[in-house]
């Protein structure tokens, strides 16, 4: 069900503005699996929505969700069994720019973007934007964070009844 519905989210996509926010959200949805079931059953939600997102997403869209959105939240909880904070963030940045850096050479090859696309700014445009991604991907962190909490605090007991 929740590769169903991220499929579904992933369609909104199509929608102008709504090209980085929809795979952010549609990502989320992996805890569900990922808390109710565990992380073999969140990464095999992830591969099936992923494959069918591959078919029918819109093109900058599901290369967010593939290349890290999408599974994100389960490498999250991965990473954050280790219980050094410093560690913690170091891996995720290390994630996050690694996904960022393919993201941007897989875009330009599809969309032939280049470092002249960020005007005045050249090469260091794509630096800043970089920086500035680096910025949302902590509040999106701590946004997946405060998620999971409310609904282990609000509608994990619910969800477990139906599932069980």
């Amino acid at each position: 069900m929740v590769a169903s519905l991220s499929i579904v989210i992933m369609l909104t996509s199509y929608f102008p503005y709504l090209t980085y926010a929809i795979p952010a959200l549609a990502g989320i949805f992996m805890m569900v699996p990922l808390i109710e079931c565990g992380v073999s059953w969140s990464i095999g939600t992830y591969v099936a929505s992923s494959a069918i997102i591959f078919i029918t997403g819109e093109t900058e869209a599901k290369l967010l969700y593939i290349l890290f959105l999408g599974y994100y939240p389960i490498l999250k909880s991965l990473i954050e069994r280790l219980r050094k904070q410093v560690i913690e963030w170091v891996l995720k940045f290390v994630c996050f720019n690694i996904a960022a850096v393919v993201f941007y050479y897989v875009s330009s090859m599809l969309f032939a973007v280049s470092f002249d696309d960020f005007g005045d700014f050249g090469k260091y445009g794509a630096l800043i934007f970089l920086a500035v991604c680096n910025v949302v991907f902590v509040l999106y962190d701590i946004g997946i964070s405060r998620v999971a909490s409310y609904y282990m605090y609000a509608l994990h007991d619910k969800v477990k009844r139906i599932i069980k």
